[in-house]
């Protein structure tokens, strides 16, 4: 069985930890692991790493590079981009063509699909689970993954069956996408819905099937060779595998799994996954909490004081904090249509933005200059370029650097610094085994990235 990892959502329902240059899945949640690491590891129970392919896009390669690599060098070999952003149902049937093409699979193979960003315990009962989907799924079935509810949410989609047990599996009446809050209520009380897990497993050769069924604008351009595909891919209609395939599909069947699972839709549904203290708060960060109960407090580099408190979500970032009720959480996305139509960076990225190298944070801008500090990895370099309107210095605060401007070539220190005039060639190389972090100011008349001149890209961007 292969393993295909959907990891290109922008989702910024968790905003303002999660931002579009930074979505759910790379963020650590009360735990020293990303949420894709740990799907990652998940996933090493039931395939081995050369069975793992991970699906993103440019904006994201480098996270899900660098996350990969910490939980196993072997995972990073199978990436693919998405040449455009065009939802589940072309991510999947490119990554499908992949599998034929490239990695010279059978038709005959078994896929499990599924995102990167959710929280399921225990692994081990989830293991049986999709044990029992891949013998279904050779049997020519679509396997989806249902969750049995315990209160009627409104955020998730549900799936329907009918029918006799058939030996843990059930037929698929219908999916419906998030209902209203009547609809969930009947829904639980019926007995016979589930919430939509959003992962699926089926062999190859099923999957094209239905594509040329259900959706043949994706079918026909997954005839073509890979390289047409990739080429066209922005032709690709932008619909979800549920709306194109599973909504029609004659052959979709679901195994109700009793077991934790949480999408982490919203600050809420985090809330609910993580462990409580004696007063039911989840507490990550430096919190002191007086009188304070059944809230969710993050903390980030600041001290947060809470007194008299009850039922509401704090979450603090370097540029923005979230004060919400508990139970409100879904209008979060409220706020942050706000910001994007009022072209608000927050939306956009943190402080901290994350490059093939390293990370750089900014610390302080005013009219004419900015300061930042920016880290290097081991063995890592930026590339070679030019600023035509400002020049900066370089502070080394950590480590070793090795500073190229224009002809001359230099190596500076701790407590060491170095000017780099404006439209001069330059390039800084951490050669050390430690991180190289340094403090950068800039001065001129436009410091905006957008003015960078790269004469070199060996970074691909």
């Amino acid at each position: 069985m292969k393993a295909l990892i959907l990891a290109g959502g922008s989702g910024t329902r968790l905003w303002p930890a999660s931002r579009e240059a930074y979505p759910k899945q790379f963020l650590k949640l009360g735990d020293e692991k990303s949420l894709l690491q740990q799907t990652l590891e998940r996933l090493l129970n039931i395939a081995s790493p050369k069975d793992i392919l991970l699906l993103t896009n440019e904006q994201y390669k480098f996270h899900v590079l660098s996350d990969a690599n910490e939980v196993s060098k072997d995972l990073a070999d199978n990436t693919l981009l998405e040449p455009a952003r065009r939802n589940t149902a072309p991510a999947i049937a490119l990554g499908m063509k992949y599998c034929l093409e490239r990695l010279r699979i059978s038709p005959e193979e078994v896929l499990f699909v599924c995102p990167s960003d959710h929280i399921i315990k225990p692994v081990e009962k989830f293991v049986e689970y999709v044990k029992l989907a891949e013998k279904v799924a050779r049997q020519g079935y679509i396997v989806a993954f249902g969750i049995k509810p315990v209160y009627p949410e409104t955020g998730y989609g549900y799936i329907k069956v009918t029918g006799e047990d058939l030996g843990g599996y059930y037929l698929v009446e219908r999916f419906t996408e998030k209902p209203n809050l009547e609809t969930a209520k009947r829904f639980l009380s019926e007995g016979n819905y589930l919430w939509n897990s959003g992962m699926f497993v089926f062999t190859i050769e099923t999957m094209i099937e239905e594509l040329r069924l259900c959706a043949p604008e994706i079918y026909q351009l997954f005839n073509q060779p890979l390289d047409d595909i990739i080429a066209n891919f922005q032709k690709m209609p932008d619909i979800s595998i549920d709306y194109a395939v599973m909504e029609k599909s004659k052959k979709v069947i679901a195994i109700p799994m009793d077991i934790y699972w949480s999408d982490i839709g919203s600050w809420d549904s985090l809330y609910d996954a993580l462990d409580k203290d004696g007063k039911a708060n989840v507490i990550l960060g430096d919190v002191l909490a007086k009188d304070t109960e059944s809230c969710l407090v993050i903390g980030n580099k600041r001290l947060i004081a809470t007194v008299d408190l009850k039922d509401l979500i704090i979450v603090e970032t370097d540029d923005a904090i979230l004060i919400a009720k508990r139970g409100s959480a879904q209008k979060v996305k409220h706020v942050v249509e706000e910001l994007k139509r009022k072209k608000r960076i927050e939306v956009f990225e943190h402080r901290t933005v994350y490059r093939p190298w390293g990370e750089c944070t900014s610390l302080e801008e005013g009219p004419r200059y900015k300061i930042k500090r920016i880290v290097v990895k081991p063995g890592a370099s930026i590339d070679l370029q030019i600023h035509p309107h400002w020049n900066k210095h370089w502070i080394v605060a950590k480590g070793s650097a090795k500073v190229t401007i224009g002809n001359n070539v230099m190596y500076i220190h701790e407590n060491e610094s170095v000017y780099v005039p404006k439209s001069t060639p330059h390039r800084l190389e951490n050669p050390d085994k430690i991180p190289l972090e340094i403090i950068e100011i800039q001065n001129g008349e436009y410091i905006e990235e957008d003015y960078i001149v790269r004469l070199d890209d060996e970074h691909g961007r």
